[in-house]
């Protein structure tokens, strides 16, 4: 451990327990102290969101060369739909896909909004000074840890710059804070060594209100609505389904199957017990390309959590398949359905006549058009 002037600096590359530093880190700002933590973008002096006085001295900062908006730091996307429970689907998506990870997401609320509204009025209006809140998810794991050790989250600086510099090294914390911060837990120079990205979600749209990291295109990508489909090898069922849906979907916005992430939409198919990088059967790729929808480049892929977490919808072919996803992902229940508009199973065609894999296309297609029908394109 090493003291520079005013405040206390740990190297975690250097410490023989870094759990010590993260509990003197808890600590201090139960008490009401300024830490400095590392995270994927820049560091990020903190304080404790239920010391309003602190809170207040953080938000008062005007060294930066961008309008100080401290930001609510959360440990993940459930807590943060605690804070804003009226998120919409776009919000909970670009939530779902950005955290952990390098992007802030803004969201209108008001005093009264879900756990925001439990915090001491003196933090809300600082965080919240244009009725806009700032919610970031650090990726950085010793930030993540403090967060599970606080009975409270964490409220950030403006993450931007100091004086036309970004606080990518604990030297660069120490000028720009050192009266203010009392602990610095150094970790090196941060991965990214950039702001994190800025999106505000306003009336169903987004728009990036300061840049970073994370660019527009991308940000464009991860706010596509996302179709998986389930089956249990990912190599008959869900890939005609991803296959016909694909087209179907192209079809009818009139663009290239490979526009459709230019017009909002992405369609994955995967398997409950797949082996990753096999083909779409032959009779599968045969049927299929007999109605336009090629299969040839398929390659089964198995089904992940963060997979089922970025999709919006997920279409499973049996009843079976639905209820293996839900035993170990209740959550997702709002978003996991029968394919079949009549909640019956669609069978599995492996090792059966041609004659089935016709029968099972017809009854894919046959629901998918149905789906399609709904959507709000």
């Amino acid at each position: 451990m090493e003291v520079l002037s005013m405040s206390t600096v740990v190297d975690l590359r250097k410490t023989d327990d870094p759990r010590d530093a993260i509990h003197r880190a808890v600590h201090l700002l139960s008490e009401g102290h300024m830490v400095a933590f590392p995270t994927e973008t820049v560091y990020a002096a903190c304080v404790n969101s239920l010391a309003t006085t602190a809170v207040q001295k953080l938000a008062a900062s005007r060294g930066e060369t961008t309008p100080s908006h401290p930001t609510l730091i959360l440990k993940g996307f459930h807590e943060a739909i605690d804070y804003v429970p009226n998120m919409d689907r776009l919000s909970q998506r670009l939530a779902r896909r950005c955290w952990p990870g390098p992007v802030t997401l803004a969201f209108g609320v008001d005093s009264e909004t879900g756990l925001f509204g439990a915090l001491p009025s003196e933090t809300r209006a600082a965080l919240a000074p244009d009725n806009r809140l700032w919610i970031r998810v650090p990726a950085h794991d010793c930030i993540q840890e403090a967060l599970r050790l606080m009975p409270a989250p964490l409220v950030a600086g403006n993450d931007r710059s100091f004086d036309g510099l970004p606080l990518v090294t604990a030297d660069c914390v120490l000028r720009a804070l050192d009266d203010d911060v009392e602990l610095v837990i150094d970790d090196g120079e941060c991965r990214y060594a950039e702001p994190a990205t800025v999106v505000e979600i306003k009336s169903g749209a987004w728009s990036i209100i300061q840049p970073g990291v994370v660019k527009e295109t991308m940000i464009g990508r991860l706010s596509c609505e996302l179709f998986l489909f389930v089956c249990t090898g990912n190599t008959c069922r869900s890939p005609l389904a991803e296959g016909f849906f694909r087209k179907m979907l192209a079809e009818r916005l009139r663009c290239a199957e490979d526009e459709l992430g230019d017009h909002g939409y992405m369609v994955l198919s995967a398997g409950i017990s797949a082996e990753p990088g096999l083909p779409a059967s032959l009779e599968s790729v045969e049927v299929a390309r007999q109605s336009g929808v090629d299969l040839r480049s398929h390659e089964s892929q198995p089904i992940t959590e963060r997979l089922l977490e970025q999709s919006d919808r997920i279409f499973t072919m049996t009843q079976g398949h639905k209820e293996t996803l839900l035993a170990s992902y209740p959550r997702l229940a709002s978003r996991v359905e029968l394919l079949a508009r009549d909640n019956s199973d669609i069978a599995d065609p492996i090792g059966a006549p041609r004659e089935e894999y016709e029968v099972c296309r017809r009854e894919i297609e046959r629901n998918l058009r149905a789906i399609l029908e709904k959507l709000p394109l």
